[in-house]
């Protein structure tokens, strides 16, 4: 396992991958055992892995109380990141959302928990369409100066609202935003228009959900229906719904084929690859519902695929960057000529 700092403004320093815990307990009808949880953990520590991923709703809490219990006295080795805005019982206009009222109310039930009396970092799991970025930036700043919480994040929020949430944040004096939380994968690479640029742009780490597609990628649905297709009714996962996603799953099955290895390995061998040529740090958040497909995550830390297959799960899964980008790209064609003169920034360093 190799670790990096959580972006390049701050030293929170991170395993490579991140344990997502959504699957830690079984109140939304398909999950894992205590003992099950039990076995991945350890497993995961066992392997080197330090950054953990909850949040208050993941199996209505239950994900936060099976933490709580397996982390204990080893608090301190890990890098614990949990997450407000949907509330952990059925939603209700007081204990959900991003209001003040709720960040709090949320903060101090998943110290309850997770039995800790900090947690590492913290983010705001989406946007809920009414509470002013202002108000989520001074709250969570409170809560960094009085301990509860030492690192702040957002989940799933387009670009343009991070980008001004950090811009704010840095001329007001306020905790600084360290990452950002979205869904990237060789099924959906959506991010690839904004967000991960944005990333690299500021510095932020990103923390990648679903690098499997939910199972897509696995290839494992094409066959069967068990598992989070149908104990989660489809929530969370991709579908061959389009004919490039069709066309990515049988690249990713022909290049397991080709290299003798899985097809998770590989989707997750893609992303590793992605992640060495970023400029900022990129973590998947892997999701295993047991020990054996832990294993199966694991395992691809020790897979590196040729220049050839990289580039061909590249292409077919490429999403087309759309309005400006094309634009832009095009217009430059035209008036420098195919490119002669145009200037070029120098990369970034990575330390």
């Amino acid at each position: 396992m190799r670790y990096t700092t959580f972006g390049r403004n701050n030293g929170l320093r991170v395993s490579e991958l991140a344990l997502g815990t959504a699957n830690f307990g079984a109140s939304w009808g398909g999950g894992a055992t205590r003992e099950e949880a039990r076995k991945m953990f350890e497993r995961f520590a066992d392997a080197g892995g330090t950054f953990i991923d909850t949040a208050d709703s993941y199996q209505l809490g239950q994900s936060e109380q099976f933490l709580g219990e397996l982390i204990g006295s080893e608090r301190d080795h890990f890098v614990l990141a949990t997450k407000f805005s949907l509330g952990n019982a059925r939603p209700h206009v007081s204990t959900t959302g991003n209001s003040r009222k709720n960040i709090i109310r949320s903060v101090d039930a998943s110290l309850k928990r997770l039995g800790t009396d900090h947690i590492d970092l913290y983010w705001a799991h989406l946007p809920d369409t009414v509470t002013p970025v202002e108000e989520i930036l001074t709250t969570l700043d409170q809560l960094v100066r009085s301990g509860k919480i030492g690192y702040t994040g957002l989940s799933n929020f387009p670009a343009w609202q991070v980008s001004r949430a950090v811009t704010l944040a840095e001329l007001r004096g306020w905790t600084p935003l360290v990452g950002v939380q979205f869904e990237y994968s060789l099924a959906e690479r959506s991010a690839d228009r904004e967000l991960l640029p944005m990333a690299e742009a500021l510095g932020l780490g990103t923390a990648l959900w679903a690098p499997l597609g939910g199972g897509l990628l696995t290839g494992k649905y094409r066959d069967s229906r068990r598992g989070r297709l149908s104990d989660w009714e489809g929530r969370g996962i991709r579908t061959e719904d389009s004919a490039q996603r069709t066309a990515v799953l049988d690249t990713v099955l022909d290049v397991a084929r080709e290299s003798g290895h899985q097809p998770a390995q590989v989707a997750v061998a893609w992303l590793r690859a992605r992640a060495s040529a970023a400029a900022t740090a990129v973590v998947p958040v892997i999701g295993p519902r047991s020990a054996g497909q832990l294993e199966g995550y694991l395992s691809a830390l020790d897979v590196t695929l040729d220049e050839a297959s990289l580039r061909r799960l590249d292409e077919v899964s490429a999403v087309r960057p759309g309005t400006p980008h094309e634009l832009v790209a095009n217009t430059l064609d035209v008036v420098l000529g195919g490119g002669a003169g145009r200037v070029v920034r120098p990369a970034v360093p990575v330390a």
